[in-house]
């Protein structure tokens, strides 16, 4: 009877032996899997960096590409301006030498010529990024009529794109 007393007792050693080694190895899966993640988040997180460092640098070299077109397109604009304005201070000159000198229409053409070739000189010397300026001061001024100018310009471009 001894014998069957002690067998039930071995069997419960052996049993939670073995229960110990099994607790065992799975910490040490758990710490192997854990370790595995943290390697693999450690990567992955090297990854976007490297990602995310490439991008910024690509970004930035396009908007330093989009920038500097975008200042030689202002400036051929400038230069485009600047020429239409001395071609039309030419022709106020023209108009002015050409045109009748006395009279009521020697008068008118004498105003004409001095308008246009005031308009040329304006555009020769402001150019497009002068013009710019000009125009935000005006609407800063006249508030109330630069809107309805506007509400007027939208309403043509309605009517011109509903036809």
């Amino acid at each position: 009877m001894a014998n069957t007393s002690t067998t039930p007792k071995k069997e419960e050693n052996r049993a939670g032996q073995s229960m110990e080694k099994a607790r065992d190895s799975a910490s040490q899966a758990m710490d192997k899997s854990k370790e595995a993640a943290s390697s693999v988040g450690d990567a992955l997180g090297h990854a976007a960096s490297a990602v995310g460092s490439t991008v910024g640098n690509a970004a930035s070299s396009v908007g330093s590409t989009v920038s500097s077109t975008a200042s030689a397109v202002g400036q051929k604009a400038d230069d485009l301006t600047s020429s239409a304005g001395s071609s039309i201070k030419n022709l106020g000159e023209t108009l002015r030498q050409k045109g009748p000198q006395e009279g009521m229409l020697g008068s008118a053409t004498q105003a004409v010529a001095n308008t246009v070739e005031a308009s040329g000189k304006y555009l020769e010397e402001a150019g497009v990024s002068g013009m710019i300026e000009d125009l935000g001061e005006v609407i800063r001024r006249n508030p109330f009529p630069a809107v309805l100018v506007g509400v007027g310009i939208g309403i043509l471009i309605g009517r011109a794109l509903r036809s």
